[in-house]
């Protein structure tokens, strides 16, 4: 039993799963979301009539269960390096989500780690359930093959971060538009992406969200390669006071691709305008299976030189404030999103984000629409005004016991 308002640490995380550790056999699938809170359990599962996820035979049969409300984030990344440390486990990632090929040595301790599909922060709660509705299909199903196939498991249903952040009360007022250096749910998530040389990092790199998709059928979702697990080679970013060059190459990130590698090619040039230097991310390239280059010109994404650039949609679509806009035939067939962007290749002091300039002017619709009622509102108080005052009174009164008044036209 947890009290309302507690999270579980890490140490509290192991103590309570021993028994999942010291059972035989040790056959443990770890389903990992990318987004997950309680409250998707409880509002989803009874919201909609009959169509309610997480209601698969594997959980209903279950011999015994434990629900955690809220664990903490490091815990869940903290999990399967402590599985491997703690004893001869056998690690093997999932990303097909096809079992029927898997051979598990059931002699010895296996992790399953399945990664599931994310879940976008932008999505309706309509949208959502039906998403929670397949993840639960695709997790019934996985069980239930290992199942018919005579091996005893437990599974472990968490995310790399939640999806809904609790605000304390006592600063909502005080909500504007808030960086990663000060945003608390950033703090809760994970660090940034980090490129050193020697000791000093020259490049900051963070994402909420990290996908692309290849030929509008294949998603590619980079998000935990890239931040949780760091499972990406930078060693080809290059580093200057002129040319920066963030490099970021993954090994099959999805079936059918053998290597991908993504470039943010960003330079540092003087500008007599405003006679300061500024940082601009000039290209994004994307190369696939060391053959097949893609090539996107950017728009909007500059700041000056100290400080970074922050932008909460970028990607290929027309809609987000920063494009990326594809300069050859290869670049059509590829769609890139990328949710809270900040990245700085310049000038980093303390391995910390520098002051953001974000892509969003001072000047936002809601301002420009308020400033436009108001000046309507105005100029209709400034004519009545100028109305009221150009009335005037009777220069002569009729007198009542004296003869009539008589006004003559031409007055």
């Amino acid at each position: 039993a947890l009290h309302e308002g507690h999270v579980v640490s890490a140490k509290e995380l192991t103590v309570l799963l021993q028994p999942v550790f010291t059972q035989k056999p040790r056959n443990l699938i770890l389903f990992l979301q990318d987004r997950l809170s309680i409250e998707d359990f409880t509002y989803l599962s009874k919201s909609y009539g009959n169509k309610n996820p997480f209601q698969n035979e594997i959980l209903q049969s279950s011999p015994s269960s434990l629900v955690l409300p809220a664990v903490d984030c490091e815990a869940t990344r903290y999990l399967p390096k402590f599985l491997q440390e703690s004893g001869d486990w056998k690690l093997t990632n999932i990303t097909n989500l096809d079992v029927s090929q898997l051979e598990v040595n059931t002699s010895k301790p296996n992790l399953l780690v399945v990664q599931l599909q994310p879940l976008l922060s932008q999505l309706t709660e309509f949208v959502k359930l039906y998403m929670f509705l397949f993840i639960d299909k695709i997790i019934g199903r996985l069980t239930m093959d290992l199942q018919e196939r005579g091996i005893h498991f437990s599974v472990i249903y968490t995310a790399v971060r939640p999806s809904r952040i609790s605000r304390r009360t006592d600063v909502v007022w005080e909500l504007r538009r808030q960086l990663m250096a000060t945003e608390e749910e950033d703090r809760l998530s994970y660090p940034p992406l980090n490129v050193t040389t020697g000791s000093d990092t020259c490049i900051l790199f963070y994402a909420s969200n990290f996908s692309l998709k290849a030929n509008d059928s294949v998603f590619i979702d980079l998000t935990n390669a890239t931040f949780v697990t760091q499972n990406v080679d930078t060693s080809s970013s290059e580093c200057s006071d002129i040319n920066t060059t963030l490099s970021l190459k993954y090994t099959k990130p999805v079936n059918g691709i053998s290597s991908l590698e993504i470039r943010f090619l960003m330079t540092n040039k003087f500008y007599g305008a405003s006679a300061r230097n500024w940082s601009t991310l000039d290209s994004v390239e994307i190369v696939q299976d060391e053959g097949k280059f893609a090539k996107f010109n950017v728009s909007v994404i500059s700041a000056p030189a100290e400080y970074s650039f922050h932008c909460q949609l970028v990607g290929t679509s027309n809609l987000y404030p920063a494009r990326l806009i594809p300069s050859n035939n290869e670049a059509k067939n590829w769609n890139v999103f990328i949710s809270s962007l900040q990245i700085q290749g310049f000038n980093i002091e303390n391995n910390q984000f520098s002051y953001a300039s974000d892509c969003t002017g001072f000047f936002t619709p809601g301002i420009w629409m308020g400033l436009v009622t108001s000046i309507i509102l105005l100029w209709i108080l400034a004519y009545g005004i100028h109305m009221i005052m150009q009335l005037t009174t009777n220069s002569r009164f009729d007198d009542p016991k004296g003869p009539a008044l008589s006004v003559p036209q031409t007055e």
